[in-house]
């Protein structure tokens, strides 16, 4: 799993989870509390509700996102960026800012006069919009979206949510965010609730990843609430989206989710990666189903992040127990591997890494009688009993 620097701020494994909070600065927004259009008034609002609250991140927003107002174009989004910078450069704590916009224009903008990270609702919809974020070499959310900067997020189906993160690739500093919400008439709750079941699945891409499930409709479903009185179900979904891997919350509750965060994290599995004195990297994967490894397999074969296909190589099981990548390993290393598996119920894929799966008894079974190296057997039983 890659781990991005934003401004100083590592977002990743081995981090601790990452709060970003919301200052809208459009009057369209539906969520009165964190709106303002006056610079001072903002500032004071992000200084005592977002960082002081322990906000890491505060996300600026030019425009509502909702798909009952009109879309803005970049030059009225410019229009409102003094508003945004005067608050930035009004406030007193310390975190990271980032802009919210769909527009490569914008982008270049808020990031030449002072912003730290951009977040694209659009997922790349505008296509100059990671080479922006490369010149600058900062941090960029990246929302699932279609190819229409009209239509943010609207896309129905979990399988094309996961295809529509690869749009116009992806940028050393890609933190992706798997869509949460009604962004179109045809993306009911259901289809959320199905992307947060299978959110597991999204860090086999190998990016931090970014959820933005405060207040949604699919949590307030659940427990027939109204927005107002839907702080306990985001808590609740918080926990439990750190605990899958999501590494970044955004949030108009700063300080509970904060804490909600927090617990996630206190159980969660141990993700960290063990590097052995000859330099192999040794991970246990999060797949503990068929769809989860499927996506790591995709990712092993293709050689990095890629789309679903039609086809592969390897047929995952329908269950697997446990999975482990290796990286850097030495000339010839895999083969003695291949040759273990093929005579046990381990299933292998391989590229520039190596994916070996199957029980825990299995798994080092293959590795004690291929490799003799007791470093990297010590490394493979640490991370497998680290997160069993």
């Amino acid at each position: 799993m890659r781990t991005v620097e934003a401004a100083g701020l590592s977002i990743g494994d081995g981090c601790p989870p990452r709060i970003m909070g919301v200052l809208n600065v459009s009057r369209e927004s539906p969520y009165d509390p964190s709106v303002f259009d006056d610079p001072g008034e903002a500032a004071t609002y992000v200084d005592r509700d977002l960082i002081d609250q322990g906000a890491d991140i505060v996300d600026i927003g030019l425009e509502s996102a909702n798909k009952r107002f009109d879309v803005l174009s970049a030059e009225e989004e410019l229009q409102r960026l003094d508003t945004a910078v005067e608050a930035m450069a009004s406030t007193s704590g310390d975190a990271v800012f980032s802009i919210e916009t769909r527009y490569h224009e914008v982008a270049d903008t808020a990031l030449s006069r002072g912003f730290d990270m951009v977040n694209d609702i659009c997922g790349f919809a505008d296509p100059e919009m990671p080479e922006v974020c490369r010149e600058y070499d900062v941090a960029v959310g990246k929302m699932a979206s279609p190819p229409d900067l009209e239509h943010p997020g609207a896309i129905e189906d979990v399988d094309e949510i996961h295809d529509a993160l690869f749009q116009n690739g992806l940028t050393e500093k890609t933190i992706i965010d798997p869509a949460f919400g009604g962004w179109s008439e045809d993306k009911t709750t259901d289809v959320d609730r199905e992307t947060f079941q299978r959110l597991e699945e999204f860090r086999a891409i190998g990016h931090p990843m970014l959820v933005s499930i405060n207040r949604k409709n699919f949590l307030r479903e659940i427990a027939g609430r109204s927005t107002e009185e839907a702080l306990p179900v985001s808590l609740a979904a918080t926990s439990m989206a750190v605990e899958r891997g999501a590494d970044v919350i955004r949030t108009h509750d700063v300080a509970e989710t904060r804490d909600a965060a927090l617990v996630g994290d206190a159980f969660s599995r141990n993700r960290s990666v063990i590097r052995t004195p000859t330099g192999v990297e040794v991970e246990a994967l999060d797949a503990s189903t068929g769809n989860e490894l499927r996506r790591h397999v995709q990712r092993i074969e293709s050689g990095g992040p890629s789309p679903a296909r039609e086809h592969q190589s390897v047929e995952p099981k329908a269950h697997c127990a446990r999975t482990v990548e290796l990286r850097n390993l030495p000339a010839g290393g895999v083969k003695p591997l291949r040759e273990r598996a093929n005579d046990s119920d381990v299933l292998l894929a391989s590229g520039e890494s190596c994916l070996l799966v199957g029980g825990l008894e299995s798994t080092l079974l293959v590795f004690a009688q291929s490799l003799d190296t007791a470093e990297l057997a010590e490394a493979v039983r640490t991370v497998l009993e680290g997160t069993w």
